[in-house]
């Protein structure tokens, strides 16, 4: 079975199940992650209109985010009644939530085994981005 394949199975087939069940963490350095064009930026600290600030005081206002916060999910700072599980998860499937206009990405197993990896995310991305542009939920300039 090739890489590909293994990456792209979708979380609910055989092959799916028995890799989540032990599933691991690919780590990739941040120098790698650098050379292919990833900026890092430290912690957020308050976000107001689109301007982010960050905890050394420099601040942003970006046209997109692609919040990191590393392997484990911890979804307790999203204070949207209903939007998240007893455990304190965003309530998903798959790259939908319960809540209108609340989507999730990156993920692991989300989708496929390639939706929480660098690599693979960029499908789930163009999936989420073709529906909402086709609900009319995408911001127009």
């Amino acid at each position: 079975m090739t890489r590909t394949r293994v990456v792209s199975a979708p979380a609910d087939s055989r092959i799916g199940r028995r890799l989540r069940a032990n599933d691991p963490i690919i780590d990739t350095s941040r120098t790698a992650l650098r050379a292919a064009g990833i900026r890092f930026r430290p912690r957020a600290a308050t976000g107001a209109g689109r301007t982010i600030s960050f905890a050394d005081g420099t601040s942003l206002r970006p046209d997109s985010v692609l919040w990191a916060k590393g392997y484990r999910h911890d979804d307790r700072w999203i204070k949207i009644p209903g939007a998240l599980d007893d455990d304190g998860a965003v309530r998903t499937s798959g790259l939908d939530t319960p809540t209108p206009g609340l989507h999730v990405l990156g993920r692991s197993w989300q989708r496929s085994r390639g939706s929480a990896l660098l690599g693979f995310v960029a499908q789930d991305a163009r999936l989420l981005a073709t529906r909402m542009a086709t609900k009319g939920t995408v911001p127009r300039r």
